[in-house]
């Protein structure tokens, strides 16, 4: 075995870790390949002959991808509220294991990531790589070209959030579905205002469509712009119906014959805090349309 194919296979085995740690700090799928598929880039490219810990330079190198990444998005997130434009929306990912997808998506809570999102680049990044992780100030220091001791105040900030904020709940399905007709209903009535209701004036609206840019993070952010956006789909309203997708109550888009798809959802304070479109057919796969069939 030469020097290349034995850096792929040790990269095979830190993969699943490192997606992982990307995940934590992206919070998107989409995104968290393409910071590892970026390491494995770097990797592949570097002189790691005097590397003693190939798994701790591989986790730096994808924290920060990460870091440069959750900046950029900070930047079209500032430029969105100053210009009150639209970006273009998050591209897909191979979900050619879905099973392993979904175990990922589900070891992090919705609340959890919900409060992450809110966190300065830095400090999500302190708190994960820390809390979650448990690489030592030290080593996360050099990444966000900081001291040991401010690095520890920015992940100690971090966890004061993230512990102040509200727990989460068991899964309340009927409650969800609730939300969720009241969401369809005004959907299907070209009811603007009643959209408003339902959504936290937060809310975040994603997109996986094969067709857009594979970097993009957000399509559309607040209550007003979503509300706006989702009445376009007012007239085809009609061919959606009440599903389970992602373990909650969401949406299925089903014209005769067949499911096209899915609106998935996330819940905060009894109203949407975020909006995923779905369209991946390996995704639409695990949309369950009998659970919450009406």
């Amino acid at each position: 075995m030469d020097e290349a194919d034995w850096l792929a296979v040790r990269f095979e085995e830190q993969r699943a870790q490192l997606r992982a740690v990307a995940y934590r700090m992206l919070g998107s799928l989409a995104e968290a390949d393409d910071a590892v598929q970026n390491s494995w880039l770097r990797l592949s490219r570097a002189d790691t002959a005097d590397v003693d810990n190939l798994a701790g330079w591989l986790t730096t190198v994808v924290a920060r991808e990460c870091l440069k990444m959750l900046r950029a998005r900070r930047s079209r997130r500032e430029e969105l509220r100053a210009d009150t434009t639209v970006e273009a929306p998050v591209g897909d990912h191979d979900a050619s294991d879905p099973e392993a997808e979904a175990l990922l998506a589900d070891s992090v809570g919705p609340a959890l990531m919900v409060v992450l999102d809110t966190l300065a680049p830095a400090e999500r990044l302190a708190f994960v790589l820390h809390d979650i992780f448990a690489v030592p100030f030290g080593e996360i220091a050099p990444i966000l070209e900081r001291s040991p001791a401010a690095t520890r105040q920015l992940a100690s900030r971090a966890r004061r959030r993230v512990q102040g904020a509200t727990p989460p709940q068991h899964v309340d399905l009927a409650r969800q579905r609730q939300v969720v007709d009241a969401f369809l209903t005004a959907l299907r009535e070209g009811d603007f205002d009643a959209l408003l209701a339902v959504l936290d004036p937060d809310v975040l609206l994603r997109d996986d469509s094969a067709a857009l840019p594979p970097s993009a993070a957000d399509l559309m952010r607040g209550a007003r712009a979503v509300a706006a956006h989702a009445l376009t789909f007012s007239k085809s309203a009609r061919f959606v119906q009440p599903a389970l997708v992602n373990g909650a109550a969401g949406l299925a888009i089903v014209p005769p014959g067949q499911l096209i798809g899915a609106l998935g959802f996330t819940f905060k304070h009894d109203k949407i805090a975020e909006i995923e479109m779905i369209s991946d057919p390996e995704r639409l796969r695990h949309v369950d349309l009998a659970a919450l069939g009406g």
